[in-house]
């Protein structure tokens, strides 16, 4: 998919220094990422693009479908309650290119892949304590309601998980 200037391209290993350095720009919001976890979770992701802004990645999206081999607690979490789900594992648009709709054009395109493959909803989570007011609202936009929290990072974060339903018109 192109939009003007920005291009969404599935991952390749040629990517990866650059997300590694994305993440670490917003590991506040994140977990810390190493090259052997991310090929690793790029190996089990069902869904996995960047943004590319001229010749950089400018953002990416990382999602996972059910029956993944994936540890993260907030994954378990709809795991062990969702059915067919997409979940968004984490979203990075670097600092210059924040407020130019290269997340808003992630987020259409995986929810544009979850109706195609036919998922039930799209699930995620996003900061609460500490707070993260831009991705509450952000997530509101596209359609996500909480369906829970729950701490983690060794009780250190409290997160919102949010879903948003893909009705049944809208997949097929």
């Amino acid at each position: 998919m192109a939009l003007g200037r920005m291009n969404l391209v599935p991952v390749s290993s040629q990517h990866y220094a650059q997300i590694l350095a994305l993440n670490e720009e917003s590991v506040q919001f994140l977990s810390p990422l190493t090259l052997d976890r991310l090929v690793l979770l790029d190996s089990i992701a069902t869904y996995h693009k960047v943004a590319i802004v001229g010749v950089d990645v400018a953002a990416f999206l990382l999602a996972f479908g059910p029956g993944v081999p994936y540890d993260s607690p907030n994954y378990r979490w709809f795991a062990e309650r969702c059915g067919e789900f997409l979940y968004i594992d984490r979203v990075v648009v670097r600092p210059q290119n924040r407020s130019q709709g290269l997340g808003a054009a992630l987020y259409r395109d995986v929810f544009e892949y979850a109706c195609r493959a036919g998922f039930e909803q799209v699930v995620c989570e996003f900061d609460l304590d500490p707070p993260n007011p831009a991705s509450e609202a952000f997530h509101r936009g596209f359609g996500f309601s909480e369906v829970g929290t729950q701490l983690v990072a060794g009780g250190t974060k409290r997160v919102s998980l949010q879903r948003a339903s893909l009705s049944p018109q809208r997949r097929g």
